[in-house]
């Protein structure tokens, strides 16, 4: 069984809880709050950004040129095309002019921190494994949506849906995978590290999602 195979049946609890989630439910009837899918989209904003930083010091510590190329690439992705598709959601007609600037939210802050200080810090392999589940969980939830979205007629979020299932996201998943489980081959003394890695960012998925369904927000303004 490769890295990438145990890890995914390693979180197969974690997994099937996002399934069930009302907010991805939700999103893919397109019956989801324009207001939290604005909570969403601010911030996840905020977290590609973050996330972005992760994968940069992934490229700048992969050990060869390939892999440095694709973190490289995805770092950019990041920063450009998917920033570019939630501003431009985010000004669209549907949901309407934002109330103010977003702020990180608990969650979204949790998470960026221990992308980046993974990425940092950690082994190359376990860093590797901690940025894997934003792809693949990604391209499973997305793939999923879109089925339902294209049974729905006029559904307001079907591009969003439509970006994940996209063969070009597929394909680096499928890429991303195997970086990974080429990093987890030549480090095979870091495997439980990653697993605990790959489990950690597969919860914090699950609660970015939660977190933006109930608009999480900070208990006190500063």
């Amino acid at each position: 069984m490769t890295f990438s195979e145990d890890a995914w049946e390693a979180t197969a609890g974690v997994r099937a809880a996002i399934d069930a989630l009302p907010f991805l439910a939700e999103l893919g009837e397109g019956t989801l709050d324009p207001a939290c899918f604005r909570h969403y989209l601010e911030q996840d904003a905020l977290y590609l950004a973050g996330y972005a930083r992760a994968l940069a010091l992934l490229a700048a510590r992969a050990p060869d040129s390939g892999a440095a190329s694709f973190w490289a690439t995805s770092a950019h992705g990041c920063g450009v095309v998917e920033a570019q598709l939630h501003a431009d959601l985010l000004e669209s007609e549907l949901l309407g002019a934002a109330p103010a600037a977003a702020q990180p939210s608990p969650t979204c802050l949790g998470y960026v921190s221990y992308l980046v200080a993974t990425a940092a810090t950690a082994p190359y392999a376990v860093a590797a494994a901690a940025v894997l589940p934003c792809y693949w969980v990604y391209a499973e939830v997305g793939r999923r949506l879109a089925r339902t979205a294209r049974a729905a007629g006029g559904h307001p979020y079907r591009r969003w849906v439509e970006a994940y299932e996209a063969e070009g996201f597929q394909e680096a998943t499928r890429r991303a995978r195997e970086i990974v489980d080429a990093a987890a081959e030549a480090a095979p003394g870091d495997r439980p590290a990653m697993l605990q890695a790959f489990g950690t960012a597969t919860r914090y998925e699950l609660a970015f999602w939660e977190a933006a369904h109930r608009r999480e927000r900070w208990p006190l303004p500063l």
